[in-house]
């Protein structure tokens, strides 16, 4: 078995990445893909942290575009996080890896309040511990959530499941002339307005020097990132 370049890491999906061809909801079947990409890096002995976006079920910003009130909007995206996190934490757990949820809102009776001590206790003791709720605070997106956990769990690499390959310096879906980028620096990916994570988020990394590792989320180039081939982008120092 290969062994691990980042011991630790943060792994950031969509929430539409859950939803499979039906685009919009919780599809089983995806999500049973999805543990299983994760189970393969889990094995090797990987300490893994989640976060996962909401948007197959809200999406906050949408809606405040049509008239909603964007802190309520906010919410209500932060909440959908969470439906989320229980799903994956249900199917990882089927499959044998202990999880522990833990939201930055409180809900008690469904999952752990986030704190740092006890989320880093939860890696240690080889659970996956999921982020759900965002930062708990409106107007940050789940981009921004994934640098905070990343940087407050003491995670080597951030990684970004994706439907492509990298960061493309247009959409690869379509242009078909679009260059796929090896790696790119912080700034670069700023000044490029690339929109693979928000601005807040790489500003975070790059003041931190974390790197973010974005790749296909499906195929096993989750696996081959952590164990340091060359896949997908990196953006770093």
């Amino acid at each position: 078995m290969p062994i691990p370049k980042y011991r630790r890491v943060l792994l950031k999906l969509s929430g539409e990445a859950l939803a499979g061809e039906q685009k919009t909801g919780i599809d089983p079947d995806t999500v049973a893909a999805v543990c299983g990409e994760l189970g393969a890096v889990l094995d090797m002995g990987v300490e893994m942290a989640l976060v996962i976006g909401g948007g197959n079920i809200f999406r906050g910003l949408s809606a405040s575009t049509k008239g909603m009130e964007r802190s309520s909007a906010d919410y209500m995206g932060m909440l959908a996080t969470v439906l989320n996190a229980l799903a994956v934490q249900d199917m990882l757990e089927k499959r044998g890896h202990p999880t522990r949820v833990l939201s930055a809102i409180s809900m008690r009776e469904v999952c752990e309040p986030f704190v740092r001590r006890r989320a880093l206790r939860h890696l240690e003791k080889g659970r996956v511990v999921i982020c759900a709720a965002g930062t708990g605070n409106p107007y940050f997106t789940t981009d921004t959530t994934a640098a905070l956990r990343g940087m407050e769990l003491k995670c080597a690499a951030i990684i970004k499941g994706t439907k492509v390959n990298g960061i493309y310096d247009k959409d690869p879906v379509l242009h078909a002339d679009a260059v796929r980028f090896d790696r790119l620096s912080y700034d670069e990916t700023l000044a490029r307005h690339l929109g693979v994570m928000d601005a807040t988020a790489i500003a975070l990394v790059r003041d931190n020097n974390l790197p973010v590792i974005v790749c296909r989320m499906f195929g096993g180039d989750i696996r081959r990132a952590v164990v340091g081939e060359n896949v997908g982008t990196i953006v770093h120092d």
